[in-house]
This record gives structure tokens, sequence and C-alpha cells, in this order.
């Protein structure tokens, strides 16, 4: 597999969020259906920073950061919609990055052992940072439907 093949899916699975979160306008970022749920913006920077979190806990010298507390109060602080998309694209930009400069036998090395997908090749980040994104997108359908929004079908315009 080539560097695009472990990146398109990833682009494809950001391709069908923003699809579906095409209906949430500025004013609807602070909207969470219940007490201590994400708010809308909130959602799009934890799926932000998810994927960030994979492909450093994947890719980067220190492993899985596991200090969870610290990523909820990260993405608790964001209010802004637009401020979730941008952080959005550049994690998306930057994983792009360094998924161009994995070969293939490297992205079959092993990820260290761990409680997060310990001895599993690195490519399977990929699968996991979809399989999230793909969560979150279906969180934030029932958000715009209960805003009273009909979200487009993701898988095509």
């Amino acid at each position: 597999m080539t560097a695009n093949a472990y990146a398109a899916p990833i682009a494809q699975s950001l391709q069908f969020f923003n699809r579906t979160c095409s209906v949430f306008r500025a004013q609807d970022a602070g909207y969470a259906p219940m007490e201590d749920q994400f708010t809308v913006a909130q959602q799009v920077a934890h799926v932000a920073q998810t994927l960030s979190w994979f492909i450093a806990g994947g890719f980067g010298p220190s492993g899985f950061d596991l200090d969870f507390q610290a990523h909820l109060q990260e993405v608790r602080r964001c209010d802004s919609l637009a401020d979730a998309f941008c952080r959005l694209e550049d994690s998306a930009r930057a994983a792009t990055e360094i998924l161009a400069t994995q070969t293939a036998a490297q992205m079959m090395e092993p990820l260290p052992a761990g409680p997060i997908m310990g001895g599993e090749p690195r490519a399977a980040i990929v699968a996991a940072i979809v399989e999230h994104t793909a969560h979150h997108r279906g969180a934030l359908a029932v958000y715009a439907r209960l805003l009273g929004y009909e979200p487009p079908i993701p898988y095509t315009e």
C-alpha cells in the first residue's frame, strides 16, 4: 500500500464528516443536547484532537499521551465552530504529511506494547481514526436533527 492509500481513507472520512456538519451555523457552536455533553464545537475539536493523538501515538517519539483529563480540558475550552474546524483541518494536514513519509514496511511495524492498540501494526491507526470520526459524525447528525436541521447524506453531494 502506498502512503497515499493510507491517507485517502482519512480524507474521505473527513469529507463525510464535513458534509454532515455543513448544516451547522456559527451560533450552533455552543449547543449540546444535555448538560456536560460536548457542544457542537467541542465535538469537532475532539475529532481534531483525537486525529492528532492517534498520529502522535503511532508515529511520534513519545507514544500515546494518556493524560485524558488534560485532553478533555483542552476540548472543553473550544467555543467556536470556526476554530474547531481550523483545528480539524490542521490535524488532517499534519496526519497526511506524516503518512506520506511512511513506507509500507514502516506502516506494518507494530505499535509499542501498551493499553492503546499495543502490538497492532501502525496501519491500524488509520482505521481507528476513520471509525472514531464516523462515531462523532453520527453524534453530530443527531445534534443537527435536534436543532431542526436535516444533515445531508454524507456519502454523496
